[in-house]
């Protein structure tokens, strides 16, 4: 008798076996898609750095401006701390020492009498232009660009429209000696009448300066002037004496 063939039940069909995707504990996973940067304009980092340059300076304009006061006395103190000499030369441009030698004589009478220059407060008191020797007229100058203010200046004098101002030992008491009425300092440059202001001039050799208050005797001062010895600058030796030196 043929054999009954009987079809699986539920739990025994393929659907229970092991193996079957359905029943599996993988999981599938598809790859990450990264997403893709646009790199970034140029115009974006121009923009950056403006700002940045911006808050930059406002920084510092800010703080110069809190600051102001202390700043601006650290640069007025290291200016006081330059001598007069200094200030000038800087102020005049005044060239280096022995860029110039030139001689000059002067004569400034006041109460008829003459400023004894010669007297050791006025001696050497400027590096670029000064008395020496004890003499007590002739002006050395060692440099160009160097105006009579800075010799004025370094020994305590100085020559206004109507007065001249004398400070003997630099002290605090000051000879002021003034013209009378509509009178005014009369300067002679070489015998001739100097309208301009004789601090700003610039002697040259063998110059004869006159500063008074007395108009009546400038013939007799002028004469006197003129017979100062005004001695001739020394000659620098010649580089190229014109002779082969062979070593």
């Amino acid at each position: 008798m043929p054999e009954d063939k009987t079809l699986p039940k539920d739990i025994d069909s393929d659907y229970s076996l092991p193996g079957r995707y359905e029943e599996s504990n993988s999981t599938y996973h598809e790859p990450i898609k990264h997403e893709e940067i646009p790199p970034r304009p140029k115009n974006k980092s121009l923009a950056i750095a403006i700002i940045a340059f911006v808050i930059v300076s406002s920084g510092f304009f800010l703080y110069y401006f809190i600051n102001q006061s202390e700043i601006d006395s650290e640069i007025v103190q290291s200016t006081l701390n330059m001598s007069p000499e200094q200030i000038l030369a800087n102020q005049y441009s005044v060239g280096e020492y022995g860029s110039d030698h030139a001689h000059a004589a002067i004569l400034v009478v006041v109460d008829g009498e003459q400023l004894n220059f010669g007297l050791p407060q006025f001696q050497l008191s400027s590096k670029y232009i000064h008395f020496e020797d004890h003499n007590p007229y002739l002006i050395h100058k060692h440099a160009t660009g160097v105006p009579l203010e800075m010799l004025f200046v370094s020994m305590g004098l100085e020559v206004s429209e109507k007065c001249i101002f004398v400070e003997y030992d630099f002290s605090k008491n000051t000879n002021e000696f003034c013209a009378e009425g509509k009178k005014s300092v009369q300067v002679y440059l070489n015998g001739q009448r100097f309208p301009s202001d004789i601090s700003q001039y610039e002697i040259k050799h063998n110059d004869r300066i006159l500063i008074t208050l007395d108009e009546k005797s400038i013939s007799k001062h002028l004469k006197y002037l003129d017979s100062f010895e005004i001695f001739d600058v020394p000659k620098k030796p010649s580089i190229n004496s014109g002779k082969d030196i062979f070593i």
